[in-house]
């Protein structure tokens, strides 16, 4: 537990993600990453010196097997404000649009309903759970995909909506926040997506896990490498 309240706190301090008075939204989706998201940032309420409030929200995409029982008992004993919005998502998705690489759409989509439901709610912050190796899966999927050296930011500012987004994890190991939900019995649903674990990022991830495996230290290095803005020389 130490581990990731720890890592989250330090990451939360250097890069400046919390102002006082922030309202902040974390964006339920019921995963382990942003259940335990939700459960570090309640404890660190408790203790910042920096005061914020803290919400979640769930976008229900409007599958029929998608049962957020055990997400309203969890925020419950949280004392966090918990906000289901529903949606056709997932019938515009998959039935209207029958879209053959869907997550781009639904991501955007999803993106769209947590903005409109935080700016109706005043809330101006956006807490997501991804971590550090879902930042070395994006690096992968947009150097072999899109031609470019990026991966995902501490934190950015949505001009557009005027909300600022942060990932508190994203200094956080996969594997630390899988050891703290089984330690701590924190319930994980699981996603009624059908293209859950059929995606390009989970086969980045499965590319990356066979890179871990012949080189022990090779996640360590990678890690090092997108920090290392000193030692960054490519083409011009």
């Amino acid at each position: 537990m130490n581990n990731i309240l720890g890592s989250m706190r330090k990451t939360i301090q250097e890069q400046e993600m919390i102002q006082p008075g922030d309202r902040i939204a974390v964006g339920l989706s019921g995963g382990k990453d942003s259940m335990a998201l939700l459960h570090e940032l309640s404890r660190f309420q408790k203790f910042s010196p920096i005061p914020f409030e803290l919400e979640a929200i769930t976008i229900d995409m409007g599958f029929n097997n998608f049962d957020l029982d055990a997400a309203k008992v969890f925020c419950n004993q949280l004392a966090v404000p918990y906000r289901i919005e529903k949606t056709d998502i997932a019938k515009i998705v998959f039935e209207i649009r029958e879209e053959k690489n869907p997550c781009a759409l639904c991501a955007n989509m999803r993106r769209g309903a947590l903005s409109k439901v935080m700016n109706d709610r005043n809330l101006n912050v956006l807490a997501l759970g991804h971590h550090a190796d879902d930042a070395l899966s994006t690096l992968f999927l947009n150097m072999l995909y899109a031609g470019k050296l990026n991966s995902l930011e501490y934190s950015s500012y949505l001009s557009r909506t005027a909300i600022t987004v942060i990932r508190p994890f994203l200094d956080t190991a996969e594997a630390d926040i899988i050891g703290f939900i089984k330690s701590n019995c924190i319930p994980v649903l699981k996603s009624p997506c059908p293209m859950d674990r059929h995606t390009k990022r989970e086969d980045m991830s499965q590319l990356l896990k066979t890179i871990y495996k012949d080189n022990p230290h090779s996640r360590k290095n990678l890690l090092t490498a997108m920090r290392n803005e000193n030692q960054c020389n490519l083409f011009k």
